[in-house]
């Protein structure tokens, strides 16, 4: 299990927002009857900055133990965009680095998996309902990545791995000293491990603030992993820019004494981030009035559309507007319902707000006249969908990188 504690003493870590009480963001809800609404899980969703090695994460962290569980609701295979995303980066990786053993940590339903030989890979995967998909096609243990679990690996004659793969879970383990020491244990000598997470740059620009939610324990920037990482015989060699989940970063790492030298990428990135000042806490306190401002000019906009008596949906029912709903006040009174493709989400209410969740095909019909969008990251892939919805006259609100109405 992943050991609860942050790694980073706290007398470094300076609070710059706090977004108010929050579920967890995974924890839909199969009724609103009392004792179900009296058993929901909160806390204070607070997220600070270390002055010593510039690392932005939450607080006081929500124990593993109760986000990934069985009932883990997020499917990565569900979504064409992320499922033809994971085919590229494992064709990338293999034509650049042609590994000989390969890993995931954090594989959910094996969607970027699938693209390797399925004897040649290892499945990480804490979550029981999305192991037992990929036990069926490959060695899969179920459990959290840390140390013990890597010497489990050794012991076993499968270590030595020449490729470690992780897509937005590295960012949610609490102990990260656990995790990268494991990292060492196991990586080859000149191993690569690929770590792919929302980019701390690009939320401040974007004033993505649902970027921070329970499982995003870090958001981490080119700086702060170069930081990190350097304590436990790890160095980053090189970083790419991505659009996914409203932009992110790809993070190359191999050993203090790997082959690989540090590109001009890494050099550029780390330049850019320091002009952007992501090294002074100023930034962030800026950074905290811009959300405050969002909040206040989305509740406003929802609640003047209301006393004109428009309808007004949400189109994602997706962990970053668990955030926007329970920090905006947003609930059933102002959201009429949530549509959203992931069957396992249908039928039931939204984490803290209790806002009623349906197919995308019942709901989005002809008397809904708004519809915020939960899942702003994949705006493009929605309004190529939805292109019917915006010709007879339906709009989308965002938040990103404003509060705004959008046609198109």
């Amino acid at each position: 299990m992943y050991l609860y504690k942050l790694i980073i003493k706290t007398t470094m870590n300076k609070v710059f927002l706090n977004l108010g009480l929050q579920p967890l963001a995974n924890s839909f809800l199969k009724d609103i009857k009392k004792n179900t609404l009296q058993n929901e899980f909160f806390y204070n969703l607070k997220i600070c900055f270390n002055s010593k090695n510039y690392l932005v994460s939450i607080a006081k962290p929500v124990n593993p133990k109760k986000q990934y569980t069985d009932k883990y609701a997020h499917r990565a295979s569900e979504s064409k965009t992320m499922r033809s995303a994971f085919k590229k980066i494992a064709k990338k990786l293999f034509k650049r680095f042609r590994p000989k053993k390969i890993m995931e940590i954090g594989s959910n339903d094996g969607v970027f998996l699938k693209n390797f030989d399925n004897k040649k890979v290892i499945a990480i995967e804490p979550c029981k309902n999305l192991a037992r998909i990929t036990k069926k096609l490959f060695k899969t243990y179920d459990d959290f990545w840390n140390l013990k679990l890597s010497n489990k690996l050794i012991k076993q004659k499968r270590g030595e791995i020449d490729l470690i793969f992780s897509a937005n879970t590295i960012s949610h383990i609490p102990n990260l000293k656990e995790t990268f020491k494991g990292i060492h244990n196991i990586l080859s000598r000149n191993g690569v491990l690929v770590i792919e997470d929302p980019s701390l740059l690009k939320v401040i620009q974007n004033n993505s603030y649902d970027q921070f939610y329970d499982e995003h324990v870090y958001v981490f920037s080119s700086i702060s992993i170069n930081n990190i990482i350097q304590e436990y015989g790890l160095r980053l060699f090189d970083v790419e820019h991505l659009s996914t989940h409203g932009g992110s970063n790809r993070y190359y790492i191999c050993k203090e004494n790997g082959k690989y030298k540090k590109s001009l990428r890494l050099k550029n990135a780390i330049k850019s981030e320091k002009s952007h000042k992501l090294h002074k806490f100023e930034s962030y306190l800026k950074f905290s009035k811009r959300v405050n401002l969002s909040r206040k000019n989305l509740l406003n906009l929802m609640k003047s559309l209301k006393k004109k008596n428009k309808k007004i949906i949400s189109y994602g029912a997706t962990y970053k507007s668990t955030t926007v709903f329970n920090y905006c006040s947003l609930n059933s009174k102002i959201i009429d319902y949530v549509t959203d493709t992931t069957f396992n989400k249908q039928g039931k209410y939204t984490p803290g707000t209790h806002i009623k969740i349906i197919c995308p095909k019942l709901g989005m019909n002809n008397s809904v006249d708004y519809a915020f969008l939960g899942a702003w990251n994949f705006k493009k892939e929605i309004f190529k969908k939805e292109k019917n919805f915006l010709r007879k006259g339906g709009r989308f609100i965002t938040h990103v990188p404003r509060v705004m109405i959008l046609s198109k």
